[in-house]
């Protein structure tokens, strides 16, 4: 049966479209059949953090009822299919999100694990991919204002009957003025079953196009985030630990203002 998995966290700026892209990545190198669909119509990201953007056909067409679903899927980086959002003003003018269950119901028969980045906030087409899924990553920042908004977000969920998996800490800086791991679980009552590092290779794969577990698979992010989706599915991963003499090189390289 396929797993339907909507990664959404409330608040915005919170890195949860880079989690999904990788997540999505790292799921199909373990060998399964996954599919992201971007179901931020407004504020479309998914297709940059993949280097996928200009589609020809993209939700957008599809839910204003101009095209089948079948033709907005794409394959992206390690195999990953990608249903991009897309960006129009005259698309959103059309769109129609009732029709999104009719093209969720033919992704969900071709794939092992369809993974849906929800928008941010609680506005119509946030609840609507809440709705739509069997469970739900929370991903927030350890920062008061984001862990409020992923509290609401949870109460949502619940009251839509949607398992919430866990929460997924990104961006940790080891700081004391941020939550702790501790804190976090006590305040949401959820579990946390991910902690993603601060990581500046994530903003450097982001300007290549690239998702970080290609551009860069030993990077902290990139090992965290092979680890959760070895998780979710019960797999066992060894993290690849970074060249020493890669670092060094790099370390002399930018004293040396060499890019």
């Amino acid at each position: 049966m396929t797993r339907v998995i909507t990664v959404a966290s409330g608040k915005g700026g919170v890195g949860k479209t880079t989690i999904t892209g990788n997540l999505g990545v790292a799921l199909s190198t373990y060998g399964e059949e996954t599919i992201v669909l971007d179901a931020d119509v407004a504020m479309a990201n998914l297709e940059l953090i993949l280097g996928m953007e200009g589609k020809s056909v993209t939700l957008h067409d599809v839910l204003s009822g101009d095209a089948d679903i079948e033709d907005a899927i794409y394959e992206g980086p390690g195999g990953v299919k990608v249903v991009p959002a897309g960006i129009s003003l005259e698309g959103l003018r059309k769109i129609k999100l009732d029709r999104l269950e009719n093209a969720l119901e033919t992704l969900v028969e071709t794939a092992d694990i369809l993974l849906i980045d929800a928008p941010a906030g609680l506005e119509k087409d946030a609840l609507a991919a809440i709705a739509s899924a069997q469970e739900l990553l929370l991903v927030t920042t350890p920062e008061v204002p984001s862990i409020s908004d992923a509290l609401k977000t949870k109460i949502i969920a619940n009251k839509l009957g949607v398992d919430i998996i866990g929460v997924v800490i990104n961006r940790e800086q080891h700081d004391k003025t941020f939550l702790t791991m501790d804190e976090i679980e006590t305040i949401l009552e959820v579990p946390v079953i991910a902690v993603i590092p601060d990581d500046p290779e994530v903003s450097r794969a982001a300007a290549f196009g690239e998702p970080i577990i290609v551009k860069n698979p030993k990077s902290p992010t990139s090992n965290a985030i092979m680890q959760l989706g070895a998780d979710l599915i019960g797999e066992d991963y060894q993290p690849i630990e970074p060249d020493k003499k890669g670092v060094i090189s790099k370390l002399v390289e930018g004293l040396l203002g060499r890019r």
